[in-house]
């Protein structure tokens, strides 16, 4: 039996990044920074195991805490969901009020690069080959989405592919993006600013910024509206 007697779509507020999150407690940098002094980089990847999965308090603020002390920088209010993982988090970035959901994975690499802008939030099961990944700030990353950032040379021909070198491309998303449930960013790819990839595309050329995508492979589908003034300024004022 239907719980919703109009069978309608619904329009309710949304959550994420309209709300000033109240200031993480004192004692949480403290505990970082203990943690840091303590650990160093490799204990606490260990210590990071005991709390990876679970949903008390203590479990959510030891996620926390420890992505806090081992990162080369994390903002406020930041959000680990159980699961959540990561390789080489010193070389990632992270901004403020960031949630990061249930069995994500960032990949970075020892050389790498990663910067994860304000108010991002990326959706359970998403992954990141953050080898050279910008996100900058309010993205929507929906669940199960991925960059990648790296492919395989596959040169010389007459060896293993996996034995061949990696040619790691940057991977760019601008502020306001929302990329769609199982999208496939792949490397070199830059998306624009407030643009939208439908789920389950596979985008593999730039995308502009304030239009929309879809498709495997992703192909622009329309802009999100003409009328919008900061369209307008994107486009360089053209309709």
């Amino acid at each position: 039996m239907s719980t919703n007697p109009t069978g309608g779509a619904r329009i309710v507020p949304a959550v994420h990044g309209r709300h000033v999150r109240p200031a993480d407690p004192a004692y949480q940098a403290g505990l970082a920074e203990e943690l840091r002094q303590s650990y160093g980089r490799a204990g606490l990847i260990e210590l990071y195991g005991r709390f990876a999965t679970g949903d008390g308090v203590v479990d959510t603020l030891m996620r926390k805490a420890i992505w806090q002390a081992i990162t080369r920088s994390c903002g406020t209010g930041l959000q680990v969901a159980g699961g959540a993982g990561f390789k080489h988090p010193e070389t990632f970035d992270i901004g403020n009020g960031v949630f990061i959901g249930a069995q994500a994975y960032i990949q970075g690499r020892f050389d790498g690069r990663c910067t994860i802008g304000d108010n991002v939030w990326i959706g359970p099961m998403a992954y990141f080959d953050a080898r050279d990944l910008v996100i900058e700030d309010s993205v929507g990353w929906g669940p199960g989405a991925k960059v990648l950032g790296s492919t395989h040379t596959a040169l010389p021909v007459d060896v293993p592919i996996i034995r061949t070198d990696l040619e790691i491309k940057p991977v760019r998303i601008g502020a306001w993006a929302d990329i769609g449930t199982n999208a496939t960013i792949l490397p070199g790819v830059t998306i624009g600013k407030g643009a939208i990839v439908g789920a389950g595309a596979v985008v593999v050329s730039d995308v502009e910024p304030f239009s929309v995508v879809a498709g495997v492979p992703a192909k622009f589908i329309r802009w999100r509206t003409e009328a919008d003034p900061v369209l307008d300024i994107s486009h360089g004022g053209r309709s």
